[in-house]
């Protein structure tokens, strides 16, 4: 019961307490992409405590042998022992309906956003493939369209397109920012970032932590975007580039150098970059690492020390087995 109430104080803490924490955080716009991975973290943690509590209240912790039908023979001992009382029983069963709740829910809150993104991108090519035409010089797709626009089509064919409106109101350099900006989102994968992060935030839509975390890692992607595209064409092209393009339209289907988040990027692009070092990032690195272990560590603890406990000793009745939970 212990291992299962740590467990749960720990998620409860990072759903409510962390996106208070670290919502905004100017050393995430310094590091995108460590935001990125810490928000991901929290995430994962988070459900990863949820569903462990359960299943520390559902089955209780028996020790490992060599042997399968000694080790069979202490859980069906450790359960009989754990359900024979009206508490165990109630707890096992609550425990058990919160793991298989909060995976069945992200599990099918995933299938669906995974279905609804690969349908949307399918017909968005299809609209292209009819009305757009393919640059081979610049590996673009082009809408004829007086609104300056660019974005990309992310997945296995994946399309980058721009309206002649953005070509006629970027130079060379810019519009090299834009395709460098367009380039990192489907390189990284940011498609696949922001798609976990929309699942959980619409599989548990109360839960603060995963409001936050969409909203926030919406933002670090394009940070994270605008960081490749100015290593490559310089911070003040880049944030030019934005301006020509941020009041472009985006479909659903589609990652856009613009957004309602430009002019904060702009922003941020035009003032003195100030990177985190390195061993700021280690320390940001080695705290998310810890958290995402934490849930492992606190139940494997008890597991662990299960393994010296002897459960199945000859004549030991089932009432005197020792469960722990």
């Amino acid at each position: 019961m212990i291992v299962a109430a740590v467990l749960f104080g720990y998620t409860a803490l990072l759903c409510t307490l962390m996106p208070r924490l670290l919502r905004g955080a100017r050393w995430a716009e310094r590091a995108p992409r460590l935001g990125i991975a810490v928000w991901q973290v929290l995430g994962v943690s988070s459900l990863a405590g949820a569903v462990m509590a359960g299943l520390a209240l559902t089955v209780p912790t028996v020790r490992v042998s060599a042997d399968l039908a000694s080790m069979l023979q202490a859980c069906v001992m450790a359960l009989t022992a754990q359900y024979a009382s009206p508490g165990g029983a109630a707890a096992g069963a609550a425990g058990a309906v919160l793991a298989l709740a909060v995976l069945g829910r992200t599990a099918w809150c995933a299938g669906a956003a995974v279905l609804q993104i690969r349908r949307e991108r399918r017909d968005h090519r299809e609209v292209l493939d009819l009305v757009g035409r393919r640059d081979a010089v610049r590996g673009v797709v082009v809408l004829d369209h007086a609104e300056a626009a660019a974005y990309c089509v992310p997945g296995r064919h994946r399309r980058t397109v721009i309206t002649t409106g953005a070509l006629q109101a970027l130079d060379d350099e810019q519009l090299t920012a834009v395709l460098a900006h367009e380039d990192a989102h489907q390189a990284e994968r940011h498609d696949a970032v922001l798609t976990w992060a929309q699942t959980l935030a619409r599989a548990f839509p109360r839960v603060p932590l995963f409001r936050t975390a969409e909203t926030e890692i919406a933002r670090l992607v394009e940070m994270r975007a605008d960081d490749v595209a100015a290593a490559r064409s310089g911070r003040l092209t880049t944030a030019a580039a934005l301006l020509a393009v941020a009041g472009g339209r985006t479909p659903a289907a589609g990652l856009a150098a613009g957004g309602s988040t430009a002019a904060q990027r702009v922003r941020r692009l035009i003032e003195p970059h100030r990177p985190l070092n390195r061993a700021r990032i280690a320390a940001g690195s080695l705290t998310a690492a810890a958290a995402l272990a934490l849930p492992l560590l606190v139940l494997g603890g008890p597991a662990a020390a299960a393994m010296q406990l002897n459960y199945c000793p000859d004549g030991t009745p089932p009432s005197q087995v020792t469960t722990m939970r």
